[in-house]
């Protein structure tokens, strides 16, 4: 098969696939009602607040929509494992780099689209019920954090594609990545100080922020996520190689 032939081919196991489409949609459907519903009701007494940040409480949402990108991650893969069909997809694509590339391309690209859209309208959609206390893009640093916010969870979506691959079991990696990211990382900060900047979720993040503290910078961060998961998908190749299916 061509490299256009495989990667369509994932394409329409991704949409055809209710476990995995479902999550694709849910990035932007959770985030964007969860920011309607937060700003709808409290966005304007948070706005008056002293101590608020305007570009990263834009993004509060953001925290849901990365469960359903982790979610979508794992099941474009994991479902492959789970129903036995990988090694139908081998037969039909020997060349497991390419069958692995192409996966791994159309996740991210899927993930990339829809997260661009998803943070691109969360922040306008919450700023619509700021009043006097909304700020636009040419805000400093919130079109920065659109278009990171986007790949922040692209690169989230493939960083549990990549850990599903090597653990062959998306339930597995959903039992370890969500209480990571929920109450791990934020007891691992209170304990590991600046350190804790660089895991996956809290080094990506600093993308959102208009003046990030700490050791990274919004791209440095964002380049740290990048790096977590080029790690989980280059385990993952290794995986496909050099195991069974």
């Amino acid at each position: 098969m061509s490299t256009a032939a495989v990667l369509r081919s994932e394409w329409i196991k991704i949409k055809s696939l209710r476990a995995a489409f479902v999550p694709l949609l849910a990035v932007f459907v959770a985030t964007l009602a969860i920011t309607v519903l937060t700003f709808a009701t409290v966005g304007r007494a948070e706005a008056d607040n002293a101590d608020a940040e305007p570009v990263f409480g834009a993004f509060y949402a953001l925290n849901f929509g990365q469960i359903a990108a982790i979610s979508f991650g794992t099941a474009a893969v994991g479902s492959e494992y789970v129903t036995g069909a990988l090694r139908v997809s081998l037969a039909a694509v020997p060349r497991r780099g390419l069958f692995y590339a192409a996966k791994t391309a159309v996740v991210g690209a899927a993930a990339l689209l829809v997260g661009l859209v998803t943070c691109f309208g969360a922040f306008l959609a919450g700023q619509a019920f700021l009043g006097e206390y909304a700020i636009g893009l040419g805000h400093p640093g919130a079109l920065r954090a659109c278009l990171g916010g986007g790949i922040y969870l692209a690169l989230m979506a493939l960083f549990a594609a990549g850990l599903t691959t090597l653990l062959r079991s998306g339930a597995l990696v959903l039992s370890l990545l969500i209480p990571f990211i929920l109450i791990v990382s934020f007891v691992v900060g209170d304990v590991a100080g600046g350190a804790a900047q660089f895991l996956p979720d809290k080094a990506g993040q600093q993308i959102l922020h208009e003046d990030p503290t700490g050791p990274l910078g919004p791209w440095t961060g964002l380049a740290v996520t990048a790096a977590w998961a080029a790690a989980a998908l280059l385990a993952g190749w290794w995986a496909v190689r050099r195991r069974d299916a």
